[in-house]
């Protein structure tokens, strides 16, 4: 089986396991994240076959919908990979970049870090899929999915989360923006990713803005 075939049936594969899943991480946000590491990738040396793989099969099954078991997902990627002999280098590979890539691995200080520019690439198209227009809705579409509050004025953001406290957390979606999305901006790796940042980071600024005004009764 070639690559381009590997990448086919990557996608048949992340297409039926995704059906029915969460709006926010679901087939389409990781089509998102595939032809965003597509794009970032022209830009960078990288294998494109362990980019393309890592992106389609970063949320095969996110620990937010496995009661926070992070191991399913790495789990589940490596024994498909397998199933289609891809050649263990490659698939070691996908599988560091998917057990490392996640925002909330960043806030333990005691985690064992893995880098490579191949984790960057796909980090950052995952992130830019977490701002911006998209990212909004994906925030607000999780939000509801949980049934919490848009926004609680007596509720602050935590702005010095552990670990462990932004997994439980269930703070109203406007925290979230505080709480992550708008940090990823100044935690991009790639040149590319940096110049899109800026400007979903500011569409955020807007809304948060025009937020504001409609919730204080202000024109």
């Amino acid at each position: 089986m070639n690559d381009s075939e590997l990448v086919e049936e990557t996608i048949v594969f992340v297409k039926e396991t995704l059906k029915g899943a969460e709006g926010g991480h679901d087939w389409f946000h990781v089509q998102r994240v595939f032809n965003n590491t597509l794009l970032l990738a022209k830009e960078e040396n990288v294998n494109i076959l362990v980019v393309s793989l890592a992106a389609l099969l970063h949320d095969i099954a996110d620990p937010k919908f496995h009661n926070g078991d992070e191991s399913i997902g790495p789990q589940r990627a490596k024994d498909f990979l397998n199933s289609l002999n891809v050649e263990g280098k490659i698939s070691k590979h996908v599988i560091d970049i998917i057990k490392n890539m996640s925002f909330k691995n960043s806030l333990d200080k005691n985690r064992k870090s893995f880098n490579s520019k191949e984790l960057q690439v796909v980090q950052d198209a995952d992130r830019l899929d977490a701002i911006g227009a998209i990212g909004i809705a994906r925030a607000f579409n999780y939000g509801g999915y949980k049934n919490r509050e848009l926004y609680n004025p007596d509720i602050a953001p935590n702005l010095n989360m552990t670990k462990e406290a932004y997994k439980k957390s269930k703070a109203p979606t406007i925290n979230h923006f505080y709480e992550k999305l708008l940090l990823l901006k100044d935690k991009m790796n790639t040149t590319t990713g940096k110049k899109i940042a800026e400007q979903r980071h500011q569409v955020m600024l807007d809304y948060l803005e025009q937020f504001y005004k409609e919730w204080n009764g202000q024109l």
